[in-house]
Order: C-alpha cells, then sequence, then structure tokens
C-alpha cells in the first residue's frame, strides 16, 4: 500500500508524457529512458499519489505533422491515436516491472489490447492504488493530445496537470530557435492567449479555463522533475487562472 507524505503538494495528478521526449537518439523509444521514468513515477505512487497518464506520439506520428506525405488529416489523426497506444503500452510495461500496477484504457475500443476508458473506472483503479494510462487524446480527430490531457484531468478530478515535455516550461518564443527567448515562472490562461503563447491550443486552453485546471509545464528531460513537480518546487512554468 502507498503511504501519505506531508512533502506531497498534488495527492491525484494528471501525468501528460511527450512521445518525443520519451525518445532516444535516433530510436522510436529509450529503453534506460523509460526505466528512469517509471521509477520516478513508483518513487511518487509510493508517497500516496495516484497517476493518471496522457501520452503523446511525436516519436511515431503526428497527424497534423506528416513529414511530407499528404494523408487526410483524419486518418492521419487516426494513425497518431494508434501510434499513442505503442507507447502506453511500452509505458505499462516499464511500470509494472518498477513494480507499480497499471491499467491502459483506450477512450475507443482495442478489446484484444487494452480495456476501454470509463471515467469512473479509472477514478475507481486510481483509488485502488493503479496508475492508468490512457492513450488517443480524446478519441476523435482534429484534437490534440494537450486536449486530452485536459480532459482527463477535469472527468478525473486530479489536483494539477503535469505536463512533461522536452522544453522546460513556457517561453515567449521558440527557445530551440531563439537564444534570447524569455521562460515564464508563471502565466495566466487569458495571458497566455493574448500575448499567443501557444502554450496549450485553443481548446485544452477553454477546458483549462473553464475547469479551473493548474498546469506545471516542465522537462522530461531529467525525470527527476516529475518528484519535485510533485512536492511543487520551483521548476518549469505554471499555467492557471490565478495571477501569482
Amino acid at each position: 500500500m502507498s503511504k501519505e507524505n506531508e512533502n506531497v503538494r498534488y495527492k491525484r495528478v494528471l501525468l501528460k508524457l511527450s512521445g518525443e521526449a520519451l525518445a532516444g537518439d535516433g530510436k522510436i523509444l529509450n529503453g534506460e529512458f523509460l526505466e528512469k521514468v517509471s521509477a520516478e513515477i513508483k518513487k511518487c505512487a509510493d508517497m500516496g499519489v495516484q497517476f493518471a497518464i496522457v501520452i503523446g506520439a511525436g516519436n511515431i506520428w503526428r497527424g497534423a505533422r506528416q513529414g511530407g506525405l499528404k494523408i487526410d488529416r483524419v486518418r492521419g489523426d487516426h494513425m497518431g491515436m494508434l501510434a499513442t497506444v505503442i507507447n502506453a503500452l511500452a509505458l505499462q510495461d516499464y511500470l509494472i516491472k518498477a513494480g507499480l500496477k497499471t491499467r491502459v484504457m483506450s477512450p475507443f475500443a482495442i478489446q484484444q489490447v487494452c480495456e476501454t476508458y470509463s471515467q469512473y473506472k479509472a477514478i475507481e483503479a486510481l483509488e485502488n492504488g493503479e496508475a492508468v494510462i490512457i492513450p488517443c487524446g480524446v478519441g476523435y480527430p482534429y484534437f490534440s493530445t494537450d486536449t486530452g490531457m485536459m480532459l482527463r484531468a477535469a472527468e478525473l478530478k486530479c489536483d494539477c496537470a503535469l505536463a512533461a515535455k522536452n522544453v522546460d516550461g513556457i517561453y515567449d518564443k521558440d527557445p530551440n530557435k531563439y537564444p534570447d527567448a524569455k521562460k515564464y515562472d508563471a502565466l495566466t490562461y487569458e495571458e497566455a492567449l493574448n500575448k499567443n503563447l501557444k502554450a496549450l491550443d485553443a481548446a485544452a486552453s477553454a477546458i483549462g479555463m473553464e475547469n479551473d485546471i493548474k498546469v506545471l509545464a516542465f522537462a522530461l528531460e531529467t525525470p527527476e522533475n516529475i518528484t519535485s513537480a510533485i512536492k511543487g518546487e520551483n521548476i518549469g512554468t505554471i499555467l492557471s487562472n490565478e495571477k501569482i
């Protein structure tokens, strides 16, 4: 059984893992890195934290960015959703090996591979100390996995959405292109939209604003950041309705 820890700020979190962040150099998935990420999640679970996990697939395929191919957007998005299932199954395997019971629950039925997503079954699993991985975004084309992150955070009544990506926060411009890019410690949804920062897409931001969801964006490059985020340490960028 997991044990409550007074150093934990967030009891139930929605962890969004970028597919690109899970990839190694020239690889689709980096096994050593998956092992480190799984160990951090298990460590936090042992501290009493409940994990719902939404996973991206930028390491395999993005429906809106097809690398020169010209596939119909709806079909391309379905391909992207299936790619997230590949990542979800890989992460499930590593989490189970780390000692954490884990389910994969897809919003559309793939019964031979995983369970079909149910909000109530997911909450029951979380309360029983299981991690729940939810691939396929919201289950429909034209919506990003960031929208899936916010939708599941709202449905599962999470204390915070942890957006673990390959960038260490939200910047005023792309830090990979502009050396003078400025990182924000905290932003409101309104500020991010007014500044056109594209921290989240419009649909994801709307869900966050309406449901008052706090997002902490940080770099997954250092897996220990997951534990730091859970403890409320000063990493990344906080996005919320509240001006800090």
